[in-house]
């Protein structure tokens, strides 16, 4: 990992790998001037908990996470940090996220939400004509490559290890903001990225995770207001994929088949099955929620970073 101007210590999770990737690591950073720390998981432990791992032993004042389907360009941690200067409550700064296949395209700047609970990147497939190239306040920033402010993960938690993967930054990003701390993008921070490469993008238990965390995140942390009508836009959501698959334009159309298509429904309810199972859960730690905006700040938040029902349910070209 080559990085100019900028001091930094390197600390690599491995989480249970087989293909020679904590070797490659000791090898390749054996010796080198930045620090390396490799902490070795003998099996999966997910997203969440690997990287409160991380952090538990990083010593700087910014955590910066880079996921291993991610890389990134020779200035982006120099680029990302000087977010933090700009106001105290900045917690979290956004990268400039491309399509790892064909950087002409736009993975994600910052994160969008739909009312119920199911979030994407802003821009996501969108061709970059410059229209991101200005700092600006964002909702959260993608974990795959962002950065944050030790204090703010001091003071309202790590990630939820409960989610395991997938939405995991959702709920984190979304509880800094519920604490006051907001976050910024930064267009020269930038990073190109392998979507879906962990699992694939037609991992069944990938599709799985992201629908029981959408529950799980709605539960925890948004305004009872629109939680009451969670069912009504998840509903209206499920509709309108529904008609973008038949049209080819959803993503579930991108599996064959419609015994493929039965298998991802399938999924989905299984999610909602296990999200029941874990809300007495969530409402519980809903409680302990560090809360700095009110209800209406909150709804109003939401509101104004809710991502067009036409967006969402269409699949990036």
């Amino acid at each position: 990992m080559q990085q100019r101007d900028i001091r930094f210590e390197i600390i690599f999770v491995d989480n249970g790998s087989q293909d020679g990737s904590t070797e490659m690591v000791e090898q390749e950073f054996g010796g080198a001037p930045v620090e390396v720390r490799v902490i070795r998981n003998l099996e999966n432990r997910g997203f969440c908990e690997a990287n409160n791992q991380g952090i538990a032993v990083a010593r700087g004042e910014f955590i910066a996470l880079l996921n291993n389907d991610a890389e990134a360009g020779p200035d982006w941690l120099s680029q990302l940090r000087p977010a933090f200067d700009v106001a105290p409550d900045i917690g979290m700064a956004a990268s400039k996220i491309l399509v790892w296949d064909d950087p002409s395209r736009i993975d994600k700047v910052g994160h969008l939400i739909y009312l119920d609970g199911q979030n994407r990147g802003r821009g996501f497939g969108e061709t970059d004509h410059g229209q991101y190239d200005r700092m600006e306040e964002v909702l959260w920033p993608d974990g795959c490559a962002a950065m944050y402010r030790r204090e703010m993960l001091r003071e309202i938690g790590g990630f939820d290890e409960d989610f395991f993967a997938y939405g995991d930054d959702a709920e984190l990003g979304l509880r800094a903001r519920i604490a006051g701390w907001r976050c910024l993008y930064m267009p020269a921070a930038v990073v190109r990225h392998r979507r879906g490469a962990t699992l694939g993008t037609q991992s069944l238990w990938r599709m799985e995770l992201i629908e029981r965390n959408r529950v799980l995140l709605a539960a925890k942390l948004f305004p009872w207001s629109l939680l009451w009508l969670n069912g009504v836009f998840y509903a209206i959501r499920f509709l309108a994929g529904a008609w973008a698959s038949i049209t080819g334009e959803g993503e579930i159309s991108s599996f064959p088949g419609w015994r493929k298509k039965l298998q991802v429904v399938m999924a989905m309810l299984r999610a909602d099955c296990r999200a029941i199972k874990m809300l007495p859960r969530m409402l519980r730690k809903r409680r302990r929620i560090l809360r700095r905006l009110t209800t209406r700040q909150l709804r109003t938040l939401l509101w104004k970073n809710s991502i067009p029902l036409s967006q969402l349910s269409r699949k990036a070209v």
